[in-house]
Parts: structure tokens; C-alpha cells; sequence
């Protein structure tokens, strides 16, 4: 199982490999505001675990396991940030708040909160409402 900071490895390499093809340490290292040598560290632990190859000098690629998870991952993030977005959460906030929650929401309720979003989605009126209710409570 990885743990939360494997997770954020996972989810960044995932998005650089689907965006440039490929992840550098020094891409992941800036994307995640660490330090070159923690990615390094973390890369071969995640190379221990079967969720990537790595071959100093030549790169890594995701495993079918690291793929997976780190589409998962990047989609659950995806998902919070449009959750909240939908709620009417301030942009400025929402990076920080899904950093902040996605760890620690089990896959069932993250379940529950795509229902919602859809819902929110097909059901523009609903969210009319809930946003109007949101503004009632802060005026009154």
C-alpha cells in the first residue's frame, strides 16, 4: 500500500509522463517543492515496490501497477478540485484545501463525492440552491 507521500510521487510522475512523455527528477523535485535527492530516494523506493523502472542516467517508466494507481490518484484529484469548485470554494483555495483532504478520504467516499459532482453537474438548479443557501448563511 503506498503511503501518502508515495501517493504524491505516483500522482506528479503520472501527470508529467502524460503531459511531456517523460518525468526528470528535476521536473518532479520542482513540481513537488523537495529537494532533487528526496526524489531520488523516493524513485528507488518506488522501484523497490513495483510501481515504476529505474535505471539511473536513462529515466524511469511507470509499472502497469504505478500507471494505474497514478491515473487513479491524478483523477481523484481532478475530482476534489471540481467537488469544490462546484461547492463554491474560492480558486485560490482549492489546491491547498485537495493537498490537504485527499489523503484522507477513503475510496468509498470519494465514491459518494463523484455521485455528487454529477449530480451537481446534471442538476444546475441544485447547485443554484446550495450555492444561494451558502450565501444566506454568510450575509445572515
Amino acid at each position: 500500500m503506498a503511503t501518502p507521500s508515495m501517493e504524491d510521487y505516483l500522482e506528479r510522475i503520472y501527470q508529467l509522463i502524460d503531459e511531456k512523455g517523460y518525468a526528470r527528477v528535476s521536473d518532479i523535485a520542482e513540481g513537488l517543492e523537495v529537494h532533487p535527492s528526496s526524489v531520488t530516494k523516493m524513485i528507488q523506493k518506488l522501484d523497490k515496490d513495483n510501481y515504476l523502472i529505474y535505471e539511473k542516467y536513462r529515466g524511469l517508466i511507470l509499472t502497469a501497477k504505478g500507471k494505474k494507481i497514478g491515473k487513479r490518484l491524478l483523477d481523484r484529484h481532478q475530482l476534489l478540485e471540481d467537488f469544490l469548485g462546484l461547492i463554491g470554494v474560492n480558486e485560490e483555495e482549492i489546491y491547498r484545501d485537495v493537498e490537504g483532504i485527499e489523503h484522507h478520504l477513503s475510496w468509498e467516499s470519494i465514491t459518494c463525492i463523484e455521485a455528487l459532482v454529477e449530480y451537481l453537474k446534471q442538476n444546475p438548479e441544485s447547485k443554484q440552491q446550495l450555492l444561494k443557501i451558502r450565501s444566506e448563511m454568510e450575509s445572515g
